[in-house]
């Protein structure tokens, strides 16, 4: 059975940085994209970034291009997102998820079969 464990959300300020982590189990995060959605209040969800080990491709979100960076821990079996710069626009909960590939990041794209339960991310003003 494919799980995640995300972590790393919390509170902070505009223009500060957190890292959030999703340790995976149940598969091989070289053998999958993995990557973030974010559902924010009244909005609908938003792909946020995507890494697939297996060409090396990563997917951004325009909005967050420049500011965040999706990493891997193979050993940990952990994906990373770097978030710096953050906006108030950027609060959301964060869901890690999976597919074969970062396909399922792009607009109007069937979503990835796998789903965290996500993490808290607060901007403030």
């Amino acid at each position: 059975e494919v799980h995640f464990v995300e972590s790393g959300g919390g509170l902070v300020q505009a223009g500060g940085s957190l890292r959030l982590s999703c340790a995976a189990s149940g598969l091989f995060i070289d053998e999958y994209a993995i990557g973030w959605f974010r559902q924010a209040p009244g909005k609908e969800r938003e792909a946020v970034s995507c890494l697939n080990r297996i060409d090396g491709s990563t997917y951004y979100a325009d909005s967050v291009k420049g500011r965040f960076a999706i990493s891997s821990d193979i050993a940990k079996k952990t994906v990373y997102l770097q978030m710096n710069s953050l906006k108030p626009e950027d609060t959301a909960v964060y869901i890690c998820a999976s597919d074969p590939d970062c396909t399922s990041w792009a607009p109007s794209q069937l979503p990835p079969d796998y789903w965290g339960q996500g993490t808290q991310v607060t901007v403030s003003s």
